[in-house]
């Protein structure tokens, strides 16, 4: 992945969560595009390519996925169960990224193959610090396949 353009999809309905994660990540550079989807549905149809996202040109595939799970019209673990259960899309990381501490949550989304489960800090400090070692962790330091 070095040298080649990073996409990040962020499926992320609170508007001031969604600047924080992309302002963060355009900070450190560790992106060159992000995608960012206000709800469960739209994100499924740009992942599996149907109607205005038909053409795989102009919806590439990720190199991780950011997913809240409590979205309109269609729930992050729906999601996140979808992707695991396709093959062309089962290596792509997907990272939670919710208010949920949950542990019905928690177990679902690591039954259904969640790359990694982070609970968003309340405060602005904590999120974004959290925010800086998820973009340099997932989008730096760790290798990713071509997909």
């Amino acid at each position: 992945m070095k040298g080649e353009p990073v996409m990040v999809m962020l499926v992320e309905d609170n508007l001031d969560h969604a600047e924080l994660v992309m302002r963060t990540l355009a900070d450190h550079r560790v992106a060159n595009r992000i995608r960012h989807f206000t709800d469960g549905q739209t994100a499924l149809d740009y992942l599996l390519r149907n109607g205005e996202f038909s053409d795989p040109a102009a919806s590439p595939r990720p190199h991780v996925i950011l997913l809240d799970l409590r979205l309109p019209r269609v729930d992050g673990l729906q999601i996140l169960e979808i992707i695991k259960n396709n093959d062309e899309l089962k290596a792509i990381p997907v990272v939670i990224l919710t208010t949920s501490e949950a542990e019905k949550d928690i177990v679902r989304a690591y039954n259904q193959y969640a790359n990694s489960y982070l609970v968003k800090p309340l405060g602005y400090e904590e999120f974004k610090k959290l925010m800086d070692d998820l973009g340099f962790y997932w989008l730096g330091w760790n290798t990713h396949p071509n997909i």
